[in-house]
């Protein structure tokens, strides 16, 4: 309380001898020297009443009782003050007088307009959008390979996935080539694309751009998935772990389809039971080979005397990559006979 009664009253002293040192240097008369103390006395004033009303002021209000300050201010000085001065020219002393009235009465109004319909405007909203820049659009491009998956179309219908979907034009003849293939395989897989792109069109609210864009210098269509990623600065959605490979040494964002799969799988640990169903020989001595309702597959240590029979195994081991997932396990009677 001591320190700001000291500040308070070293604000008055200061604003008084500024307007008693600025009157006796304007207009060098002892009596407007005393003028200009009572002047600056009432300044100091006013501005520790400002300070004390700021306090509780806020700051939507002070931003725009100040944007109403400057623009009373300057329409005197712009429009009031150089018409006057031009229509009839005064004396300097007079003319530096009616300017400071003028300043007072018209910043006086600017502020009293903005503090009262200020309110109606929302003064922190209008600065935040004018400082924050508006982001970039966000794209995604297309590959062949998770077209044909058609796993992109739920994904996309989930809302998981923003942005724009980019379709380029060179993957779009690579599907049409596909599907007029000679080999029945290779047409239903074609054709299956095709599908799932009038399905992402017409059903999935996202919007799904087909981009002209090539590259004649660049044969591969992996390439020119790359350079298009780089020049768009966009992310690449694939399965193919090639691209995910080459991609990735571009510096080009990859969005996996197998990872993301993979990555909601139920969760293993070593050590639980499960029961499988035993498919297969593996390629190791002994081995059995089964497969989950995801696909994930179950490698089964002596497991090849049960093929075609129901086991119940213990998991030994969880292998993760980006190709897929890997369950080590061995039959549950070995594992609780160790």
């Amino acid at each position: 309380m001591k320190g700001s009664f000291l500040r308070n009253i070293l604000v008055v002293i200061v604003c008084s001898f500024i307007g008693f040192s600025w009157f006796t240097i304007s207009f060098k008369s002892e009596v407007w020297s005393w003028y200009g103390l009572f002047l600056g006395l009432l300044l100091g004033s006013f501005l520790l009443l400002a300070d004390w009303k700021l306090k509780a002021t806020p700051l939507p209000t002070i931003l725009g009782g100040s944007l109403g300050l400057i623009a009373g201010v300057l329409v005197s000085r712009v429009l009031f003050g150089s018409l006057l001065l031009l229509v009839a020219p005064l004396e300097p002393t007079l003319s530096l007088s009616m300017r400071i009235l003028l300043d007072a009465i018209f910043g006086y109004l600017g502020l009293t307009v903005a503090v009262n319909k200020g309110k109606e405007l929302d003064f922190v909203s209008l600065f935040r959008q004018v400082k924050e820049k508006p982001k970039a659009e966000s794209y995604k491009i297309l590959d062949t390979s998770v077209i044909i998956d058609g796993r992109i179309a739920d994904i996309c219908e989930t809302g998981f996935v923003e942005g724009t979907l980019i379709i380029p034009q060179f993957v779009l003849r690579e599907l049409q080539h596909i599907a007029d293939s000679s080999d029945t395989l290779k047409r239903n897989r074609g054709r299956r694309g095709l599908d799932i792109l009038q399905r992402i069109q017409k059903k999935v609210d996202v919007p799904v751009k087909i981009h002209d864009l090539d590259f004649p210098e660049i044969k591969e269509v992996d390439g020119k998935l790359v350079a298009m990623a780089k020049l768009l600065n966009a992310k690449v959605i694939t399965n193919d772990f090639n691209l995910n490979k080459v991609a990735e040494l571009h510096g080009v964002s990859v969005l996996n389809i197998n990872e993301l799969a993979n990555s909601l799988k139920p969760v293993v640990l070593p050590g639980e039971d499960m029961k499988v169903y035993v498919l297969k020989e593996g390629k190791e001595y002994n081995q059995g080979i089964a497969y989950l309702d995801d696909g994930t597959m179950v490698v089964i240590d002596n497991g090849r005397r049960s093929i075609g029979q129901t086991v119940e195994v213990c998991v030994t081991s969880v292998l993760q990559t980006t190709a897929g997932r890997m369950i080590f396990t061995r039959l549950k009677e070995e594992a609780e006979a160790a």
